[in-house]
């Protein structure tokens, strides 16, 4: 996750508060905070949390995200990734400690994926085949001394199965009315 630039977030807040016209008193009563508390944020003494940020988000009339990403919670991204991020910390059924565990998995498997992405696109860049996690080439790799990969389990006992019920199978005999048994012939 981020790190947390408290005075720069402070200084921002303090900002908004200009520009919203109120004054320390009322941005505190209207977040639901303190006012010495709102002071220390603004002084970037104190650190927030990520439903603080809302509730002055809120009093302030702007969003959110664009608090946590002054405070470094966000950081920007595509449309889809602040959804998922906004959700996680303006969710009340939560504390803080389960956001902060949420935020770094979804983080974590957002740099695994970007690393597979990455590993992918250079892979195609470079039209090189590339063993895969089982150490063998992809199927109809020119790689010499790797092995090719493994039939699909069963694939071989099928093909035998069907190739011994052509050989067991009885030859069918097409008989035409003359040479039927009754015919006399």
């Amino acid at each position: 996750m981020a790190s947390l630039n408290v005075g720069s977030l402070g200084e921002y807040i303090r900002e908004q508060r200009r520009n919203a016209q109120y004054s320390l008193r009322q941005l505190a009563d209207a977040a639901g905070v303190s006012n010495p508390y709102l002071s220390q944020i603004e002084r970037g003494l104190r650190r927030p949390s990520a439903e603080i940020l809302q509730q002055i988000a809120k009093a302030l009339r702007i969003s959110a995200e664009t608090l946590y990403v002054q405070a470094g919670i966000l950081e920007e991204r595509p449309e889809g990734a602040r959804e998922v991020q906004t959700a996680i910390l303006s969710d009340t059924t939560i504390n803080e400690r389960q956001k902060r565990v949420l935020m770094e998995i979804y983080e974590a498997f957002r740099k695994e994926n970007a690393g597979a992405e990455a590993a992918a696109e250079a892979v195609a860049a470079a039209d090189v085949p590339v063993p895969s996690a089982n150490g063998r080439a992809p199927k109809g790799s020119s790689i010499s001394g790797v092995p090719g990969p493994d039939p699909e389990p069963g694939a071989a006992a099928a093909s035998a199965a069907v190739s011994d019920a052509e050989s067991d199978a009885p030859s069918a005999t097409v008989r035409t009315l003359h040479d039927s048994p009754d015919s006399g012939e």
